[in-house]
C-alpha cells in the first residue's frame, strides 16, 4: 500500500479559508489506451473535513493508480454514497475522440462532469496543466491526484468507471482482452488487433491502429 498523501488539503485550505466552501477536484483516466472512452470526474469534498480529516472510510486515500482494485472499489463506494460529497462522471467515447483528438474530448470530458454539479463549483483543482476550456476559475496542480484529496477522489472515480466500462467492453468484444488491460497498448492487445482487426471502440487516430498518409509521387 502505498504511503497517504502528506498535508493533503494543502490547496483546497486557503480557498476554503477565503470563503470558497466548494471546491471540484477535477480527473481523468484513460488518455493513453488504445481502446475505450475517456472518462472524468469531479468531486466536492466538504470543507470540514479541513478540521476533522478524512472519514476512517477513506483512510489511505490516495492517486487511483497508486491503489490496489480493492482499494479503489473500497473508496469509489464510499465516495459515491456519503451524503456529504458531491460528485459529476461523464465519458467522451471513441468516436469522438477520433474526431476532435484526445486533448479536446478529456477537456469536453472534465467539463462534462462539472456540469453535473449544481450549481456550478466557484473553483476546481485540476491535475495537471491548465485546462483553457474549463468552465470554472481553476488552480492546476502537477501530479495533483497524489497532492489533493479531492483530486484523489476524482481520479478514483474516473478510474473505476472506465475499468467497470471495459470489463463490459471485454464480455461484449472478447477477443482482445480487455479485462486484463483495460485498452492500454499490451503486447497481448497488439497482437489481438493484428489477428482480429480494430473493433468499433478502438480509437482510429491511436497508432498502431492509424492508417498511414498516402505517399504523393
Amino acid at each position: 500500500m502505498s504511503a497517504p498523501i502528506s498535508n493533503s488539503f494543502e490547496f483546497e485550505q486557503p480557498l476554503w479559508a477565503a470563503g470558497v466552501t466548494r471546491i471540484a477536484g477535477v480527473d481523468e483516466a484513460g488518455r493513453g489506451p488504445l481502446a475505450g472512452p475517456v472518462v472524468a470526474a469531479a468531486a466536492i469534498l466538504p470543507s470540514r473535513w479541513a478540521e476533522t480529516g478524512l472519514p476512517a472510510e477513506l483512510a489511505g486515500l490516495n492517486d487511483s493508480k497508486q491503489l490496489t482494485e480493492t482499494q479503489r472499489e473500497k473508496y469509489f463506494e464510499f465516495l459515491t454514497h456519503c451524503a456529504e460529497i458531491e460528485f459529476g462522471i461523464a465519458l467522451v467515447d471513441a468516436s469522438v475522440i477520433d474526431e476532435i483528438n484526445i486533448l479536446q474530448a478529456t477537456h469536453r470530458a472534465m467539463n462534462d462532469a462539472l456540469a453535473k454539479l449544481n450549481p456550478l463549483p466557484p473553483h476546481a483543482l485540476v491535475d495537471g496543466r491548465p485546462v483553457k476550456t474549463l468552465r470554472v476559475p481553476q488552480t492546476a496542480i502537477v501530479k495533483g491526484d497524489a497532492r489533493s484529496y479531492s483530486i484523489a477522489a476524482a481520479s478514483v472515480l474516473a478510474k473505476v468507471t472506465r475499468d467497470r466500462l471495459m470489463l463490459k467492453f471485454d464480455a461484449q468484444f472478447p477477443a482482445y482482452g480487455f479485462a486484463e488491460h483495460k485498452g492500454y497498448g499490451t503486447a497481448k492487445h497488439l497482437a489481438a488487433i493484428v489477428k482480429h482487426g480494430a473493433c468499433p471502440i478502438h480509437r482510429l487516430t491511436f497508432a498502431p491502429l492509424k492508417q498511414p498518409e498516402p505517399k504523393l509521387f
